[in-house]
């Protein structure tokens, strides 16, 4: 059952200290993953494409094949994970991440290039949601919170690493820094790995929130989950938002580079972009357990697809970086918030199967729509950014709408909810 801790209050501390540790172990995790998702491919774009002699399209068709991964493994890990345990599965991302590491050193071809963006992805999986499921039922009555913090460490990674990676690439060479990134990598996700476990009986920690947030909603199967409304919501607005803001992880240094911009200074766009697509999930995490998870994403989107749709006609560094940080505020919001949504809506006992799925739309749909689409536009009409950020606006404000819909189901809607266990 998941319920409060028990009341004596040295278990209880014990229990909500744990619950940091674990929190803390779990971000260490993600942060390597993270780095290799949002700074990686934007620094290494450009060199794939003088290395390789290929357009932007083949470049943002990296980002296919990560969240195609993604897609076909997160349903899965959501699976295992109730067999294996979380623990297990991260540890197994880790090993992926160091012999995948070492591998894009010796890339020849964009092929090989492909194959690193597919292991990328299944990295990724593994570790991303049996984290995320560890973290909330260490603290459900703060769902928001910790899912924010878990999932910063994730977005903001990117901002971080892309700096070290870019200098690291232009002083060692793509071959010498993975011969460092791939052991550091390595070593960190397994340490981290041996805290990543869910607590006792599933004991819940900490005391109430302040106002707002209660416990998870009542816990239905995959199957109930299905036949709901808000999941297909849910779904859809990760295929539109998911789409539209991993697209400005490749298209952001490009956009500079078009508009004159040294690649040291095309780089601000992408790091102002990955800042805050980590920062805001803290920040909205913590407001939806206030305000309302629908109120709180639905603004961040609406945001974004303005400033999608001014970034074309607007000049000057500090204001692109300023739009395309826009829009890293809605995609850590999509990741902060909509892991919390979905546990109101579809309960715990399940989560991890459910929001795998869900996890599907980012990994199948998300990738064609953004990065792959929105290369090829960019091949086919010689690099005008307009329409691209056009229609990258549009699915943005179509999900500030698509959202707001998204409910628990009503009672007497013919889905009995199961026992927590």
């Amino acid at each position: 059952m998941i319920e409060e801790a028990a009341a004596r209050p040295g278990k209880s501390a014990g229990r909500v200290s744990g619950g940091w540790l674990v929190l803390s172990a779990c971000c260490l995790a993600i942060f390597w993953s993270g780095s290799f998702v949002f700074g990686f491919p934007g620094v290494m774009g450009p060199h794939w494409q003088a290395a390789f002699g290929v357009g932007r399209g083949a470049v943002g068709q990296t980002l296919f094949f990560l969240l195609a991964a993604v897609g076909l493994l997160m349903f899965l890990v959501g699976r295992w994970q109730e067999r294996y345990g979380p623990a297990r599965l991260v540890a197994a991302g880790g090993l992926l991440l160091g012999f995948n590491t070492w591998l894009i050193g010796r890339a020849a071809s964009m092929e090989m290039v492909y194959v690193w963006a597919f292991l990328n992805g299944a990295v990724s999986a593994f570790i991303y949601l049996p984290a995320l499921t560890t973290v909330q039922l260490w603290h459900p009555r703060r769902r928001g919170l910790v899912s924010g913090l878990f999932n910063m460490a994730f977005g903001i990674s990117g901002a971080a690493a892309a700096p070290v990676y870019s200098l690291m690439l232009q002083g060692l060479g793509l071959s010498a820094m993975t011969l460092i990134l791939a052991p550091a990598g390595l070593v960190s996700i397994l340490a981290a790995a041996w805290f990543i476990r869910p607590p006792e009986g599933r004991a819940a920690s900490g005391p109430p929130p302040r106002s707002g947030a209660g416990l998870p909603g009542p816990s239905l199967t995959l199957a109930q989950a299905l036949r709901t409304r808000s999941f297909w919501l849910l779904w859809a607005t990760w295929a539109l938002m998911g789409g539209a803001g991993i697209a400005m992880v490749t298209l952001s240094v490009s956009f500079g580079l078009a508009r004159g911009l040294a690649p040291g200074r095309a780089v601000v766009i992408l790091t102002a972009f990955n800042l805050m697509n980590g920062l805001s999930r803290v920040v909205t995490g913590y407001l939806s357990d206030l305000v309302g998870r629908n109120l709180t994403m639905s603004l961040a989107f609406l945001a974004a697809g303005l400033a999608y749709l001014l970034l074309p006609h607007l000049d000057g560094l500090a204001v692109w970086a300023v739009l395309a940080a826009a829009v890293g505020f809605a995609l850590g919001t999509l990741f902060a918030v909509s892991a919390p949504l979905a546990s109101d809506c579809f309960g715990l006992a399940h989560f991890g199967s459910i929001f795998g799925l869900i996890y599907t739309a980012y990994g199948f749909v998300a990738g064609p729509l953004g990065p792959w689409l929105s290369g090829h536009l960019l091949d086919r009409t010689g690099g005008d950014f307009l329409p691209v950020f056009s229609y990258l606006g549009l699915f943005c404000l179509a999900s500030a709408g698509l959202i707001r819909l998204v409910r628990p189901p009503a009672p007497g809607a013919g889905i009995s909810p199961v026992p927590e266990s």
